[in-house]
């Protein structure tokens, strides 16, 4: 009985995660990506990038879903993401620790 308990909020905690996660990046493609386009090409595509990353929020959930291993110990849980769509988006490497429904990214890189 306390093995299931544990793996449900395992299996809770993994879902918040996924929320986190997918927050944490669709704030990134809103600021970094949407927001600094400089050609007239990008700037026609900006005009709706905010709406664009936000229609695609499901998969991005499944993307990261995907990408991400979970590593659990007793207390807490390690989470590495190694985010490559294709060849000519760059890739991005996170690593995100959670404990009692709470995260913390302690490295996010450009591969």
């Amino acid at each position: 009985m306390c093995w299931l308990s544990r793996q449900q909020d395992l299996n809770l905690e993994y879902s918040v995660q996924e929320e986190f996660a997918v927050q944490r990046l669709t704030e990134y493609l809103k600021t970094d990506v949407c927001k600094k386009t400089t050609n007239l090409i990008e700037n026609l595509i900006r005009f709706n990038c905010d709406k664009l990353v936000d229609s695609a929020n499901p998969q991005i959930q499944q993307i990261l879903s995907r990408t991400t291993e979970r590593q659990n110990y007793i207390i807490f849980s390690i989470y590495r993401t190694d985010l490559k769509i294709n060849s000519w988006i760059p890739s991005y490497k996170f690593e995100t620790v959670g404990a009692f429904d709470q995260f913390y990214t302690y490295t996010a890189e450009k591969q």
